[in-house]
């Protein structure tokens, strides 16, 4: 199957906790990240979720922020460093694309975001992604 969801980072899940209708899942990335994702209870049961189970964690570009720097105190679970490797400017939004242990990920935000964080090719970044924004494809 072919998608459109460019980023994509292949891992190993680790832990499953359900709730009521939602599960937090955590994965182990082949980059050696940790990355949790936040996905119903019918999705877990449908995948076969489980500890060792082998996936895909799929996040759209528009769903990346970019800080200059790690945050405390914030409720967005997923903060993978990595360094910008490239940068193309639009009008209005930019594609930035950062470079992670164990891939890429490319983040789409405004342009003004890009001027105002002063990011170059070369930046250090952290990659803000909420768990709920993290869907997963089993492999």
């Amino acid at each position: 199957m072919t998608l459109s969801i460019r980023n994509q980072l292949p891992g190993t899940v680790t832990e499953v906790h359900p709730g009521e209708v939602m599960a937090t899942v955590k994965i182990h990335l082949d980059g050696g990240q940790e990355l949790m994702a936040a996905i119903t209870l019918e999705a877990v049961e449908q995948l076969g979720l489980a500890p060792d189970s082998r996936v895909l964690s799929l996040v759209k570009s528009t769903e990346i922020s970019l800080a200059t720097g790690r945050f405390e105190g914030l409720s967005i679970r997923n903060q993978l460093p990595g360094a910008i490797v490239q940068i193309a400017l639009g009008g209005a939004v930019a594609s930035v694309k950062v470079s992670v242990p164990g891939g890429e990920l490319t983040a789409v935000i405004t342009r003004e975001a890009v001027e105002d964080l002063g990011l170059f090719v070369g930046s250090d970044v952290i990659a803000l992604i909420k768990a709920t924004e993290v869907a997963l494809a089993s492999v």
